[in-house]
């Protein structure tokens, strides 16, 4: 039940919290947020309506409810192939032999994998919390393969939660190639997926270089939870179709930015 007053949060702390009470209790209204928080109904509906522009929530009379599930991934897959294809390209053209890698999960660092089985490559690790990308790998004499434990998602196939970030805890890596839900040149990487984010969170805090993979679909598109600042970016490779004010903010901010 939603019955403690949490005032004085700021108010992506507070959205934040909205969307913890909504996934463990199924449902809000806006009266009993508005008594949480200590703040307006007002206040409430203006968080309920952000969140949902943001896809993490659908608005009902009077509350809202959890977000309908996730497009599943062989249809996201389908989206934007040729631009990801490109993506995946230029990124395995940035892996030398012998280096430690992290694939995110997504569609795009699954075709990256697609790529790295084509590479002319002796040795790589790379490290990976999706099983659709350690499938894509599993066979490729040449990768050694760590895939961490934790709690699966099946509409990303992927595996998040307190073991998998456990399991990244004594690791490290050359690169990381990330994935992006939502990409803001103001902002940074966002997801609408609340434990995802802080897996991914581990995986930049152990990695050298952080790559963010995203077509321009992705660019000025935003979520609730954020995943890495802009100034944690070292590259980001997207497609020619990116907005050309977004591309040149990234780069203002030193991001080195990779049009295919």
């Amino acid at each position: 039940m939603l019955s403690a007053i949490e005032g004085g949060l700021l108010v992506e702390e507070r959205r934040r919290r909205i969307c913890e009470f909504l996934r463990a209790e199924g449902r809000v209204t806006v009266e009993a947020l508005a008594t949480r928080f200590g703040t307006s109904q007002v206040t409430i509906r203006a968080d309920l309506s952000a969140l949902e522009a943001a896809g993490a929530l659908m608005r009902t009379h009077g509350g809202a409810l959890l977000r309908e599930e996730d497009e599943p991934l062989d249809v996201k897959q389908l989206q934007h192939h040729s631009e990801k294809a490109r993506i995946a390209q230029a990124a395995v053209a940035l892996i030398r032999d012998g280096e430690t890698l992290i694939l995110d999960s997504g569609t795009t660092t699954a075709e990256i994998a697609r790529a790295i089985r084509k590479a002319d490559l002796k040795s790589i690790n790379v490290i990976t919390n999706a099983l659709n990308v350690a499938a894509l790998l599993m066979d490729a004499p040449f990768v050694r393969l760590i895939v961490p434990g934790g709690i699966l998602r099946r509409e990303s196939n992927s595996l998040s939660g307190p073991l998998a970030e456990a399991a990244l805890a004594n690791l490290q890596a050359d690169r990381l190639y990330l994935g992006a839900d939502g990409l803001d040149p103001e902002i940074g990487v966002m997801t609408p997926h609340l434990q995802e984010a802080e897996l991914n969170a581990k995986m930049i805090r152990i990695s050298r270089q952080v790559v963010v993979v995203a077509d321009s679909s992705k660019l000025l598109r935003r979520n609730i939870s954020l995943i890495a600042k802009v100034e944690q970016i070292h590259m980001l490779i997207t497609d020619r179709a990116a907005p050309a004010a977004a591309v040149e903010e990234f780069r203002r901010r030193g991001v080195d930015v990779r049009l295919v």
